[in-house]
């Protein structure tokens, strides 16, 4: 495809300066919908237009569309970095990778600053003297934690002004949750000191806190106080609990974020393990939008600079599986942000922090799994994107069955076509097929025949069905019944040439009344409908889309699937019938006998050899010897 420039945008690209800075793309409507930043804006911008992408659809997809392009000139590149942050997270262009979501992470506070310290539970870190310790993946998890930390370590949770000369004390005190200061049972000093052994056990300190603990409890057992060393056995059992769900990972790593990436189907899911003074104290996963087709260099930089562009806590390394764009850049925006000391992005290749990447990395799949299976079963999600999909293509009815066909080949060879069946939303294997291409095999190929050939099996199938219903096959009624159920949308993966075969094959079986039928272009991801020179777009944050999008994802996966394992049974047959005195029909008993695998063939004695039929003891010995 050739593309031309307009001639607003070359005058444009001509006089961009050679500067750093930020850059934001325009559609027609003034819409923007990409931001990116630039070491130099001339430079940058010019290589979308003036490069041809055609391994890249999104930026195909994305020039095709840009009418307008704005900039703005940063001191450096750092500035460049936060000021594109802080665009995306205003504009959210269509085009960007964006994080689904943008919650803060809860931490427990301890207000040091003040005589009496208060213990709370905060989302916002302030420069105000308080200690922090965190981040939590949930609010839960704070809570949860503080109340166990409680009933070890009671603290202030009141607003009175702290004289110790109060007449009573509140209800927290007689449940054993407060020590009380309001009425004098504890100094400062007292206090200040049960917070402070609160505050090493939160940070993985716990060690000396359990060494008095054990030693009190050994003596008031000795003194026969067996009250007390039943409570002091209770809280030694709370720190245990505390420090038990905070993983021991390596007490030199300090302050460390470890960040793992999974990615399936255009789909993509990071995951990141918070580590604080040697334990691992939680994690979290983040669903991404638009990281289908970017690499993963750029998907993870586009996360860091959108998840660390709101956290008030910076650590002090990144751990990641592979290198960013520009990582130093961002290392020296990440450690303005912390201030304290100087931020370091590490990719281990082995050792202890390439284990834990292998473990983020695991929990990474586990939650992108989790992810997809929740889609599949919200049923309300389904039937959403079924109804916009129904109103935005005008189906005549709800498309609770739809069908959708792609090809795979390899210059021509071991053409396979793949139909794969989604009921209400969700895909029903038993139903998936594949029609090896035969009519156009020794031509070469041809997506548009092997797509005629694919569906006029279909349909000739569902004639033979509906004309022939008794004969079908015992035992398997779903063979039959998969070909007799017309389905309420026929999908297929292309443009307007492969609609038009579809639309023809509909034609000659008369069902062009009964199965409507659109084509989705996964260039600039169109649908074309028979009949309707414009294609129907839906929006980018559309159920409909992401439907349509896995279904053609699914039979793109199936297709592949099936055309790999046709190419190596093509592959192991020519194999065979290079061996003289082998031909189609010993060859066909030869993998029938053996699975289908030459492994197993070549493995197999003489004596099994000749257990197939046609193979005598001559012919055995010259496929060892061959094989």
């Amino acid at each position: 495809m050739t593309f031309e420039t307009p001639a607003n945008i070359q005058t444009i690209l001509q006089n961009l300066p050679l500067k750093p800075g930020v850059y934001l793309m325009k559609d027609a409507n003034g819409q923007i919908i990409y931001i990116g930043k630039a070491k130099r804006l001339r430079h940058r911008v010019r290589s979308y237009f003036t490069s041809a992408p055609e391994n890249d659809p999104k930026t195909l997809r994305m020039r095709g569309l840009v009418a307008d392009i704005d900039f703005i000139v940063a001191e450096s590149e750092v500035q460049a970095l936060i000021l594109e942050e802080t665009l995306i997270k205003q504009h959210k262009p269509r085009f960007n990778v964006l994080m689904k979501d943008d919650k803060r992470y809860p931490y427990i506070r301890v207000s040091w600053q003040h005589d009496f310290p208060k213990v709370e539970t905060t989302r916002r870190i302030v420069k105000d003297g308080s200690r922090y310790f965190g981040p939590y993946a949930g609010m839960w998890a704070v809570q949860n934690t503080l109340r166990v930390l409680r009933k070890v370590f009671p603290y202030l949770t009141c607003d009175r002004d702290i004289t110790g000369q109060d007449e009573r004390a509140c209800l927290f005190w007689d449940i054993g949750l407060c020590n009380a200061p309001c009425i004098g049972k504890v100094n400062r000093e007292e206090y200040r000191a049960v917070i402070a052994e609160l505050m090493d056990v939160l940070g993985g300190k716990s060690e000396r806190v359990v060494a008095r603990l054990t030693a009190e409890m050994n003596a008031a057992a000795e003194a026969l106080n067996f009250e007390r060393a039943a409570l002091l056995r209770d809280q030694l059992q709370a720190i245990e609990y505390i420090t038990q769900r905070h993983r021991a990972v390596n007490p030199k790593m300090t302050d460390h974020d470890v960040i793992a990436l999974a990615r399936e189907n255009g789909d993509a899911v990071v995951q990141i393990m918070f580590i604080r003074n040697g334990k691992l104290i939680g994690s979290d996963s983040r669903v991404l939008d638009n990281a289908g087709e970017e690499t993963d260099e750029l998907v993870l930089s586009q996360f860091i600079t959108q998840f660390y562009g709101k956290m008030d806590q910076i650590p002090r390394e990144l751990i990641l599986p592979n290198e960013v764009e520009e990582a130093r850049i961002i290392e020296r925006w990440l450690s303005d942000k912390r201030s304290s000391s100087k931020v370091h992005i590490t990719v281990p290749q082995r050792g202890n922090k390439r284990d834990l990447i292998k473990m983020a990395q695991e929990n990474a799949v586990e939650a992108l799994k989790m992810m997809k299976a929740q889609y599949a079963a919200d049923t309300v999600k389904q039937e959403e994107a079924l109804a916009e999909l129904q109103d935005a293509l005008g189906l005549p009815r709800v498309p609770n069955r739809i069908e959708c066909y792609d090809i795979s080949t390899t210059q021509g060879t071991a053409i396979v076509a793949s139909r794969v069946m989604f009921v209400q939303g969700v895909p029903r294997k038993s139903e998936y097929r594949k029609f090896n291409i035969r009519t156009i095999a020794h031509e070469g190929s041809d997506d548009y025949q092997s797509m005629r050939e694919a569906l006029t099996r279909r349909f000739a199938r569902y004639v033979s069905a509906v004309e022939n219903p008794s004969v079908s096959v015992p035992g398997k009624p779903d063979r039959d019944e998969t070909w007799r159920l017309l389905p309420d949308l026929l999908l297929i993966d292309g443009g307007k040439g492969q609609l038009n075969v579809a639309v023809e094959v509909l034609r000659e079986f008369n069902l062009t009344d009964r199965v409507p039928v659109a084509a989705l272009a996964k260039q600039f991801e169109e649908l074309f409908l028979p009949d309707q020179p414009r294609p129907v777009i839906l929006s980018r944050t559309s159920p409909a889309l992401y439907l349509v999008q896995r279904i053609r994802d699914e039979a793109h996966r199936f297709a592949v699937t099936s055309h790999r394992q046709r190419r190596d049974k093509m592959g192991m047959a020519s194999r065979l019938e290079t061996i003289p005195g082998v031909g189609p029909k010993k060859r066909k008993a030869l993998l029938k006998a053996f699975g289908n695998s030459i492994d197993a063939i070549r493995s197999a004695s003489v004596d099994d050899l000749i257990k197939v039929p046609g193979v005598n003891l001559q012919l055995a010995e010259t496929i060892k010897e061959l094989l």
